[in-house]
Order: C-alpha cells, then structure tokens, then sequence
C-alpha cells in the first residue's frame, strides 16, 4: 500500500494541475509515481524539469532508457523496470535488448560503458573508480556523454528511491527483477 495516494488531476493542487493534464495528453495516463508527486508543486516540478533537460542531451532515448532499465535492476525498483521496460519498447528497444539491460548489460558497446558507469556511480555512492571511467572514453564516450550519463543515472536514483519510499503501486505491465543484481 503506498505511503502518499496518488492525487487526482481533479483534486490536485492548482500549481500541479496543469502538469498532471500535459502529461495525461502525452502518455494516455498519469503514472502513479507523477500522480503522487502531483501532491507537491516542487517533487513533480523536479521531476519535470529534469526529464526535460535530459531531452537537451545527445545520447538519445534509447541510450537513456537502457540505462534506466539497468538502473532499477542495481537498486531494486520494480515500478520502473516496469516503467522503463514499457517505455524503452516506445523508444524502439528489442525485447532481447530490454532483457539484457535488466541484467545490467546491453549488447551495444557504447550503451555497455554508459551502464557500467551508472553502475560504478550507485555502486560507489559516486566515488566511481578511474577504471570505469577509463572503460567509457576508451568506448568512446566523450566527456559531454559522460556527464550525461551521470545525469541520467542520478535522475533514475530520485525515482528509484522515491518509489522505495512511497511504496508506489505499479500501474505498468510487471517485469521481475533479478536481485542478485542489486548492488
């Protein structure tokens, strides 16, 4: 049972409410982790201005969503490996590309740095070592890519943990997590 109910686009906050609506239109429906941050101008602003900066980047969708697959096998989120499984489909991800990212891989080296990386930063608390960031340029991530991908993944750690907090109900279809991958 989650900690915080979804808010309603109805009963939301007057600040929130014409958030909730935009991303109702571009996705069909609110997810329940927006619905529950609907709750407060500033966590669903967050959560907003930050996926819009990462749209700024040049990794692409792809890129960012295998990473986001990767990440919530690393720390155990079952709302957004649902989440991203569903989205990384969308953004033209193969079900065996999508498999192997919630194994913490991906079969194209560059994406295979890129969560490596993230998975160094988590695994470190951000003291990552030199050798992962010696395997991403050697892959061919450049230092904008890099940064982008630190980006990236300390997006994904506010919406893991805040589905850990809350408790959020999954409303996507259910991928099951590895937890032997969990660092």
């Amino acid at each position: 049972m989650p900690r915080i109910e979804p808010v309603q686009i109805e009963n939301a906050p007057e600040l929130t409410r014409p958030v909730l609506e935009n991303i109702k239109a571009g996705l069909g429906k609110v997810p329940n982790l927006l619905s529950t941050f609907g709750h407060s101008p500033a966590a669903l602003n967050s959560y907003v201005m930050q996926k819009e900066a990462l749209k700024t980047g040049s990794l692409g969708d792809a890129f960012g969503e295998s990473i986001a697959i990767a990440m919530a096998t690393f720390t155990g989120c079952d709302y957004c490996a649902s989440a991203h499984n569903a989205i990384g489909k969308m953004v033209g991800l193969d079900d065996e590309e999508r498999q192997l990212n919630r194994q913490g891989v991906s079969a194209d080296p560059k994406v295979q740095a890129g969560i490596h990386l993230a998975k160094s930063i988590v695994e470190s608390r951000g003291w990552s070592n030199d050798e992962a960031f010696a395997s991403a340029k050697e892959a061919g991530l450049s230092d904008s890519d890099i940064l982008e991908v630190l980006a990236i993944t300390m997006f994904n750690l506010y919406t893991n943990y805040s589905n850990h907090f809350l408790e959020t109900e999954n409303d996507f279809p259910v991928v099951e997590l590895d937890e032997t991958l969990m660092v």
